[in-house]
């Protein structure tokens, strides 16, 4: 199953996600932005950082966890390449992620993504697991 597809749309960025679990869909649509925004080649695996997120409707838990990552990037300055969704339940989401400090001397930035939209932004089961359109403001 392929993690992510670029949809159309007129402004902005979008992309539609997939995961056979609710938090491999969650793991690829993290790796889905970092992905568009840098070569993910380059990065290592430096720095694990633990996100939790308290609990939210499922679409609003999937925008607060990709704003919380584009954090990491736009005000840590943090490429991230490795996520591990241990647990999305009632409590919400407990995850761990892995990259390393911006380095321009050897880090290639390839689109910037300003900000995680609630516009278009769908969670959903589907036959094969989940899928979840995102737009992105860029």
């Amino acid at each position: 199953m392929k993690k992510y597809e670029f949809i159309n749309h007129t402004a902005d960025l979008g992309i539609r996600v997939w995961g056979e679990s609710i938090e491999e869909l969650f793991k690829n649509a993290a790796y889905s932005m970092f992905d568009i925004m840098a070569d993910l080649n380059r990065v290592e695996l430096k720095k694990t950082m633990k996100v939790h997120i308290e609990k939210e409707e499922l679409d609003e838990l999937l925008a607060d966890w990709l704003r919380n990552l584009l954090y990491k990037f736009n005000g840590d300055r943090y490429l991230l390449k490795e996520f591990k969704v241990e647990t999305i339940d009632t409590q919400g989401l407990k995850a761990k992620v892995k990259g390393e400090k911006l380095d321009l001397s050897r880090h290639h930035l390839k689109t910037e993504i300003k900000a995680v939209t609630y516009h278009g932004l769908e969670v959903k089961k589907i036959d094969r697991g989940w899928e979840a359109q995102i737009i992105f403001d860029v």
